[in-house]
């Protein structure tokens, strides 16, 4: 789903830091990432003022946009804040991007990790180090693409296999991991196969056939206020469009989400 909001977010718009982000969520109040402990959220913050540290991230030309990790001095390491942005997905948590500008912070998007790179940058003290470069995807373009990706398989043993290594897969460097695309496009299979054709919300049948001849359904991610990306498959349930504007946008929706987890315990025993 493309919402135009995330957390209640909206693209573009500015906020302050302390009050909308800390007051709402908590979090780290100092550096560029910030883990709320208490939310499934990952919050991470671009500038032009961290290039003095050696962080020069920037927006490729496929879409992929290279975000520089936690650590002023020395090679930086995979944990913390650089962990949670690796992890984000299979524990649920969204990952939201803001841009530092001299009124606040301007939201951009929601991304989703899809790989990582090492490069020599240098560090605060203008030594060369390892920096640890986070390669991510806007949730929307996933969202979009893996629409028209078509079923890999109609044995649901097989994607079930499939979704599962998806979800549980220890992301690394570019080269080692199956994409962002693929993995979603595997989560989402089976989750849509797993329904046998029917909303796993309301029980009623797919409104219709996709082109392809699948049923629509749309795999919604209990654990994240939006959807897009991989996620276990424990946690993520196929709707028909009606309950799933029933989740995000409904007066009743964070509780029937709750619903909605309590019946994945006997959807994926």
């Amino acid at each position: 789903m493309g919402e135009e909001m995330s957390w209640g977010f909206e693209r573009g718009r500015v906020y302050n830091r302390r009050a909308d982000i800390h007051a709402r969520f908590g979090g780290q109040q100092q550096g560029g990432i910030i883990t709320p402990s208490k939310h499934q959220l990952v919050i991470i913050i671009t500038g032009e003022e961290g290039l003095a540290h050696g962080y020069a991230d920037r927006l490729r030309p496929d879409g992929v946009f290279e975000y520089f990790g936690e650590g002023q001095v020395g090679p930086m390491t995979m944990q913390r804040g650089n962990a949670a942005i690796v992890t984000h997905s299979a524990n649920g948590a969204s990952l939201l991007l803001f841009r530092k500008n001299p009124n606040g912070l301007r939201f951009e998007d929601e991304y989703i990790y899809e790989a990582h790179h090492i490069e020599q940058a240098p560090d605060r003290l203008g030594n060369l180090r390892d920096a640890i470069v986070f390669e991510l995807r806007r949730v929307a373009a996933v969202v979009e693409k893996i629409d028209e990706m078509a079923p890999t398989s109609s044995d649901l043993g097989e994607l079930r296999k499939r979704a599962f290594a998806a979800a549980n897969a220890t992301p690394g460097k570019s080269k080692s991991t199956a994409s962002v695309f693929e993995r979603s496009r595997d989560v989402r299979d089976y989750v849509v196969a797993r329904a046998k054709g029917h909303c796993e919300g309301c029980s009623e049948p797919a409104p219709f056939l996709r082109v392809n001849g699948v049923p629509y359904l749309e795999p919604h991610h209990i654990r994240r206020l939006t959807d897009g990306g991989p996620d276990d498959p424990r946690f993520v349930i196929a709707l028909c469009p009606n309950c799933h504007r029933r989740v995000h946008s409904g007066a009743d929706g964070s509780t029937y989400n709750g619903k909605l987890l309590a019946s994945m315990k006997a959807i994926e025993a």
